[in-house]
């Protein structure tokens, strides 16, 4: 039997052989030695033929999909170890050393003065309290608000604030400072949230306007009163009768009669309640329902001021002495621009452009008191917002002329804030004087603070870096240092070292003009008259009041920290609603700009969307 060698020989295999096995081995195996010295093996073969003693060592390392060199792969792997090692070893020192926690940047002055001036509003509340107040030394007042009343039909007026420090509710600046905070909150709602007080100051909305809506009849179309006040005032001529301001009582203590003051001709105070409740449908847009409720209200007092002509406060009215009204043209204007901005309706927005009402609000005749933003005058508030709309909008004609005219006029204001024109004087101190010397000035110069802030934030949010005062160019910088003069000096800045709101710094005033402040809870009832020894107390205040703005200095910068002179130790809701606005604007970084669509969520595009192009041409 013959067979091939298949490594190169033939071999002759004889069955019949009769060598040893261990002959016919070494005879292979010298077979074999001659085969493989005739042609190189690859290491396959050789690992076949070779015994154990004898394989080489491999240099290659065989992972299935690929083949690397042996040192290489030691080496990998060796750094892969280690590496592990190294990581491990880091891990467990990190997490066994003590870490020290760095906290966020402490808040600017502005934030935590906004934080401490919300808490004013908490302490002003009326009715029943939430829970969550937050305010130690108040409780549930004034219940029967509305009920104890026989003439008047609106039966429950509790709720709301007390205007200031007496405990009488007066609607007409009280309007208007849930329209100021509502206004900032539209502005500034991301400012607000990085200070945690969004919802806090949106609930301190909802108090205001839930109880205006209670002070009509708010789920009519057409009305013919509205309730203006609740409590009076009114101590002319010597008497002697209880009320609101003869008695010095703790709010939760009033047992008094409080009498309801109704008008049927009030266009100031029915237009500026129109302008609460539009300014606030904006704010709480999210909630539908209460939101359309706020907007049918808003239309249902506005078309009542448009129908009724008349000043709330005229005929010699309790609130003529308190919150005169001089005129319910700028009223038109601030509440129609409103009305326009929650509803998107243009007949609002060409009523509020009307050159007529212009005219009536004294936009074009200037005089002392021009651009000055207050309870009483809505003029630079609306001139302001109505500038919005043509900055961002430009809704041209018929509104143009116009919306160019408040603009240019907003200009003119702006300027007569700066230094270095003479419209308004200055105290050494700093605090510009708008009211021109006279008591109480604190609660315009927050107003003008704000105006001033915001349209410094429209005009570098439409990319323009400034504007002109005649030939001169003035930066946005300019108008934002002019308000963080003032509201510094309000804050402490000031040659008396004081600050005029209450809990900020360690120097304020102790000795508020307020009820509730002054008088101990200490489960003592005082009657009318048992609560004047703590009027005419010389010691401070046993409560204090956080977060509320005092009347101000006067022109010298000097300031009587004395509770029975309210002009200079009275807060306010206008004026903290005024200083909370300033306070957002300014707080927190530069760069989180103002909100410039929200505002026109329900206003309609200004031009009508194109048509489509035709069809293509077919022969």
């Amino acid at each position: 039997m013959y067979g091939r060698d298949p490594w190169g020989g033939a071999l002759e295999i004889n069955a019949a052989d009769s060598a040893t096995d261990d002959d016919r081995s070494r005879n292979l195996q010298d077979l074999d030695r001659a085969a493989l010295s005739s042609r190189p093996l690859d290491e396959t073969q050789q690992s076949w033929l070779l015994g154990p003693g004898e394989q080489k060592k491999k240099k290659y390392v065989d992972l299935g999909c690929i083949i690397v060199s042996r040192k290489i792969f030691v080496w990998t792997v060796g750094t892969l170890l280690f590496s592990a090692f190294i990581a491990g070893f880091v891990t467990l020192i990190v997490k066994t050393v003590p870490r020290h926690h760095h906290s966020k940047a402490a808040p600017d002055n502005y934030t935590l003065g906004l934080q401490k001036a919300l808490m004013f509003f908490n302490a002003q509340r009326s009715g029943k309290l939430p829970k969550h107040n937050n305010v130690s030394w108040r409780g549930n007042s004034c219940l029967r608000d509305g009920k104890s009343d026989p003439s008047t039909m609106f039966k429950d007026l509790s709720g709301g604030y007390f205007d200031a420090g007496d405990t009488i509710k007066f609607n007409f600046p009280g309007s208007f400072a849930m329209t100021m905070l509502s206004w900032s909150v539209i502005e500034y709602s991301a400012k607000y949230e990085a200070a945690g007080e969004l919802n806090h100051v949106k609930e301190i909305i909802k108090w205001g306007t839930d109880y205006f809506l209670r002070s009509f009849n708010s789920s009519a179309d057409s009305i013919d009163r509205i309730a203006a006040q609740v409590g009076v005032g009114d101590t002319s001529g010597g008497s002697t009768t209880p009320n609101d301001h003869y008695c010095w009582m703790r709010p939760e203590d009033i047992d008094y009669p409080r009498p309801v003051t109704e008008c049927h001709s009030c266009s100031d105070l029915a237009a500026e309640m129109a302008a609460a409740l539009a300014s606030a449908s904006i704010v709480f847009k999210d909630n539908k329902v209460y939101s359309q409720k706020l907007v049918h209200g808003a239309k249902t007092l506005f078309k009542f001021s448009r129908e009724q002509r008349g000043r709330y406060s005229a005929g010699g009215s309790d609130a003529a002495t308190f919150y005169n009204s001089s005129m319910y043209w700028d009223e038109f204007i601030w509440g129609g621009a409103w009305l326009y901005y929650a509803t998107g309706n243009n007949t609002y927005l060409s009523l509020a452009t009307a050159p007529g009402l212009a005219k009536h609000a004294g936009a074009f005749w200037g005089g002392p008191d021009y651009g000055i933003l207050s309870w009483d005058n809505k003029l630079a508030g609306a001139q302001l917002l109505l500038s919005r709309l043509r900055l961002f909008l430009s809704p041209g004609y018929p509104y143009e002329e116009m919306l160019r005219t408040f603009h240019n006029q907003t200009s003119i204001v702006m300027c007569s804030y700066l230094p270095i024109f003479s419209s308004f004087n200055r105290t050494k101190g700093g605090l510009i004087q708008l009211n021109h010397g006279r008591p109480q000035p604190l609660q315009y110069v927050v107003n003008a603070a704000f105006l001033a802030t915001l349209f410094s934030d429209y005009l570098e949010a439409a990319d323009t870096p400034g504007w002109y005062c005649g030939p001169t160019f003035y930066s946005t910088d300019v108008l934002r240092e002019f308000a963080k003069t003032q509201i510094d000096y309000i804050l402490g800045k000031n040659p008396r070292k004081m600050s005029y709101v209450v809990g900020f710094g360690n120097h304020y005033p102790k000795h508020v003009h307020h009820r509730g402040a002054s008088i101990p809870k200490n489960k003592i009832k005082y009657n009318c008259k048992g609560g004047w020894k703590w009027r005419d107390s010389k010691n401070p205040n046993p409560n204090t009041i956080v977060g509320a703005m005092v009347a101000g200095p006067d022109k010298h910068d000097g300031f009587r920290d004395v509770r029975t002179n309210y002009n200079y130790t009275e807060p306010t809701l206008a004026g903290n609603a005024g200083l909370v606005a300033a306070l957002v604007a300014l707080s927190g970084e530069k760069s989180t700009r103002i909100d410039k669509n929200t505002i026109f969520s329900a206003v309609p595009p200004m031009f009508p969307t194109p048509p489509p192009p035709p069809a293509p041409w077919k022969p």
